[in-house]
Order: structure tokens, then C-alpha cells, then sequence
């Protein structure tokens, strides 16, 4: 083989990767949530980062029929879910009652092992960011702490 065939060769393989690294980094990002609803309920799951260098999942379930938001950890070395908290979501959103909502939720990684939970309302137009962690009060089980609330396009007014 010549030195041309060889130089041939180098620049089409030098091409050719090219062409796969521009259409590895056009490619976008999967979400990886996991989320499933049915009728009046979406259940969603996220990490929990209850005790440091231990995360755990933990399982969210939004019941539109009550207006709660319920949340609970899975205990990792007992295999089973610690009680469940809740956050009373028509007093949270300010929804007067027999309105029509439209909830949808989310979860994200906020830290390592640590997922926040984002609740949007599109009637209200207001999303909630909400977080577990143990009660403060040594008690077994968790809370469901709400970090912030607000409107994400103009709507009616939230409380």
C-alpha cells in the first residue's frame, strides 16, 4: 500500500468519526422519570437521600379524588414502606372547591441521591417543588417539605 492510500484512509476514517461523535453530542437526552397515572391517581418515584451514604427510593402518589399529595420511603434493609405523609393540595393551591384541576408531576434529580418533586397545576397555572425527608421529630416515618410555589404563566390568582 501506498502512502497516498494510507493518508486516503486516514482522512475517511477521520471523517467518518467525526460525523459520529456530531451526531452522538445532536443527540438529546432522555427523560428518565418514572411515572404512571390512571384514572384519578398518578404515582411517580424518585431518590431520597434520608440518612447520608444510604439513598432510597422513594414512591409518590398524587390522589386527585381527595386533593393529596402522599408520599413515602421504601426502608432498604427491611424492605418495606415507612408511612406514608401527606400535603392536603386544594388548601396548598388555593383550588376552590369542585373546580375542574389538571395536576401533572414530575420528579428530578436536585443532588446526588436526591430527587425533588414538581407538582403543576395548569388550570392555576402555579407549580410546587416538595422534597421528603424523616420527621424532624424523631418519630418514625417522613414529612413532605414544599421549597417553593409559584405561578408559571399567568392565570388566576394563586394563594
Amino acid at each position: 500500500m501506498t502512502d497516498r492510500g494510507r493518508l486516503l484512509w486516514l482522512v475517511v476514517g477521520l471523517l467518518l468519526g467525526g460525523a459520529a461523535v456530531g451526531f452522538y453530542l445532536t443527540q438529546l437526552p432522555t427523560a428518565r422519570a418514572a411515572n404512571d397515572r390512571f384514572e384519578d391517581y398518578i404515582l411517580c418515584t424518585g431518590a431520597c437521600a434520608v440518612r447520608p451514604g444510604a439513598p432510597t427510593d422513594g414512591v409518590w402518589l398524587l390522589d386527585y379524588r381527595a386533593g393529596k399529595l402522599l408520599g413515602t420511603l421504601i426502608d432498604r434493609t427491611l424492605g418495606k414502606i415507612v408511612g406514608w405523609a401527606e400535603v392536603d393540595l386544594v388548601s396548598e393551591f388555593n383550588v376552590p372547591p369542585r373546580q375542574n384541576v389538571h395536576f401533572m408531576m414530575t420528579t428530578g434529580m436536585i443532588a446526588q441521591g436526591q430527587a425533588a418533586l414538581y407538582v403543576a397545576e395548569t388550570s392555576s397555572g402555579q407549580i410546587g417543588v416538595y422534597t421528603m425527608q424523616m420527621r424532624p421529630d424523631g418519630k418514625p416515618g417522613v414529612m413532605i417539605k414544599r421549597h417553593d410555589l409559584v405561578l408559571f404563566r399567568s392565570g388566576p390568582k394563586a394563594g
